[in-house]
């Protein structure tokens, strides 16, 4: 599934149509049982007229093998044809997942524009298990059109106006249980926007808990989030109303329509146009069509909250690219040479700069949103508003996003560490075996695994020996279990294991001592010797090791220069740096 103009109707189109051949697999089997249940009744009549009535045992014995068989086959077409539906919903659900998942990791962006990391996942998780129980729900609307048919059949050999009643009274419940279906839909809608909502407020809380608690303002965003999950609360009980309102009419309705089979019946019994077999079997005939009457009621509502959830669905997979998409590969070898031109984008005041391949190039900056801009425009999560930002003298906006992400890298400070081990953040993907290397080497680099090198250079290293399981231990969700140093420790281990040809870290030691922060300069400046790097950082440590350093003021470019030189010749970088 694709961005572009895209419907919750298409959504629920695409899921069944992927399923297709469990849907009619599971709608055959159920085909099979709901044959099976209407047969049961008009068997037990025959029994009793044929059997009971006339008091002979042969036939008993007869019929009543004939119902064991029956129950046996349904007992098999239940269990088979209810496996291939869960089956297909569940699959149909697994492939939304990927193509929402895929669709927010597009390297052009744009799913994430105006949604908390929250939203996503309800919609990724919650919606796209509502979209795949539509097949189920679709399987099951026909196994109960195939039982209603059945019954209106077998009615009408019994007593044509009790068929008539059945054939003719079928469509105008289905009807009004769509009509009442509608306040569902809309309400459910509005549930899934509402929680979705409050997951993202919840997971932001979260992820930003330890600046909370260092704000003091634990009480302000408990207050928050317990605002916002009154309103999800208020949402989801005006969903549940709805959905209680049009079940319970809808029984009602369909109550009073078997109840009007069975008078019918009755009536007929008593002027002799019914035998008591007939009867018998007509009165189970009614009660049977119950169930496929219930089923209907179930299934407007799945298809009710199914709509909802594929609109939701569909925003998201439509939703419109941050940047345009480039047709060129990035050219190999890949040199680094980064280049902006007149770049303006939020504090960028018309930005021009050149970071020399190969070399390690220092930003510091009076303005952290200068910052924050410029980490956008160089790992190309926006285009610039005017302007251009280059590689190897080829515009970044010319350029395939998936090929740039892989030649450029920029590690934020606020990365997330994953679920898993320590040595599963460092190297999400498996080693390469020995000789064989991901991205260009360095050339000062002694032999050994990459792995160990990128943890010895961060000192990540002394984080596993720290650990009770060294590298293995689990670092828990989002790294929780680490201190904020350990933590982009193991980040830029990550970053730098990675290798691409051109690096950009930004503020990777605020957390950590001055010691270990000397030592991780040294390390990085060591492990990315020959290959572009660019650190964008206030701190003296990491810029007094690298080759070149530019002073960002104003979104402009302010200095240039070694750094101590501009400690030395320079107020604004004295303040900037030092203070």
């Amino acid at each position: 599934m694709g961005a572009g103009e895209l419907s919750g109707r298409d959504v629920l189109a695409r899921s069944v149509k992927g399923q297709r051949r469990s849907v009619a697999l599971g709608s055959a089997l159920g085909c099979v049982h709901q044959l099976g249940e209407a047969l049961v009744p008009v068997l037990i009549g025959v029994v009793i007229d044929q059997a009971v009535a006339g008091q002979d045992a042969g036939r008993l014995a007869l019929w009543l093998g004939v119902l064991a068989l029956m129950y046996v086959t349904l007992s098999w077409s239940f269990r088979l044809g209810a496996k291939a539906g869960e089956r297909g919903a569940e699959e149909a659900a697994h492939t939304l997942r990927l193509a929402i998942v895929g669709r927010v990791l597009d390297a052009r962006g744009g799913a994430e524009e105006g949604r908390l990391p929250g939203e996503l996942a309800n919609v990724a998780t919650e919606d796209a298990k509502r979209v795949g129980a539509v097949n189920m729900a679709l399987m099951s609307g026909i196994w109960a059109i195939a039982g209603v048919a059945v019954s209106a059949v077998a009615l009408l050999l019994i007593s044509v106006p009790l068929g008539l009643i059945v054939l003719l009274g079928t469509p105008v419940l289905l009807w009004l249980g769509h009509l009442l279906s509608k306040p569902l839909e809309r309400r459910s809608e509005a549930e899934q926007d509402r929680a979705a909502h409050a997951s993202g407020v919840a997971a932001d809380l979260v992820a930003g808990l330890r600046v909370l608690k260092g704000l003091g303002a634990q009480q302000a965003a408990v207050e928050r989030y317990r605002r916002t999950s009154r309103i999800s609360l208020a949402a989801t009980l005006r969903s549940a109303r709805a959905e209680s309102w049009q079940t319970g009419l809808v029984l009602a309705l369909t109550g009073g329509f078997i109840a009007l089979i069975a008078l019918v019946g009755g009536r007929l019994a008593l002027d002799g146009s019914l035998t008591l077999g007939q009867l018998v079997s007509a009165v189970g005939l009614a009660l049977f069509l119950l169930g496929p009457l219930e089923t209907f009621a179930w299934v407007n509502a799945e298809l009710a909250q199914g709509r909802a959830s594929a609109a939701r669905v569909a925003e998201v997979l439509a939703a419109g690219p941050a940047v345009v998409d480039g047709e060129n590969p990035v050219a190999e070898p890949v040199r680094g040479a980064l280049r902006l031109r007149g770049v303006r984008l939020g504090a960028l005041d018309g930005i021009d700069l050149d970071l020399a391949a190969g070399r390690l190039t220092g930003i510091a900056v009076t303005d952290p949103a200068g910052a924050e801009a410029l980490l956008r425009c160089l790992g190309r999560e926006t285009d610039p508003e005017s302007g251009s930002v280059e590689l190897d003298g080829v515009p970044l906006t010319e350029l395939d996003p998936t090929g740039l992400r892989t030649a450029v890298l920029v590690a934020a400070h606020d990365a997330a560490l994953f679920e898993g081990s320590l040595a599963d953040n460092v190297t999400p993907e498996e080693e390469p075996p020995d000789g064989e290397t991901q991205g260009e080497e360095p050339p000062n680099e002694e032999a050994g695994p990459r792995t160990e090198r990128a943890m010895a250079a961060a000192r990540a290293d002394e984080v596993a020996e720290s650990l009770p399981h060294g590298a293995a231990t689990g670092v828990g969700e989002g790294g929780r279990s680490l201190s904020g140093g350990q933590r982009q420790r193991v980040l830029l281990a990550r970053a730098l294991r990675a290798g691409p040809p051109v690096l950009v870290v930004h503020d990777p030691t605020t957390a950590v001592d001055t010691v270990t922060e000397a030592r991780i300069a040294e390390g990085l400046r060591a492990f990315r010797q020959g290959r572009t790097t660019i650190v964008v950082t206030n701190s003296p440590a990491l810029l007094a090791v690298t080759d070149h350093v530019v002073l960002l003021d104003a979104g402009r470019v302010g200095a240039e220069g070694t750094h101590a030189d501009l400690v030395r010749t320079d107020a604004t970088y004295r303040t900037a740096v030092l203070a």
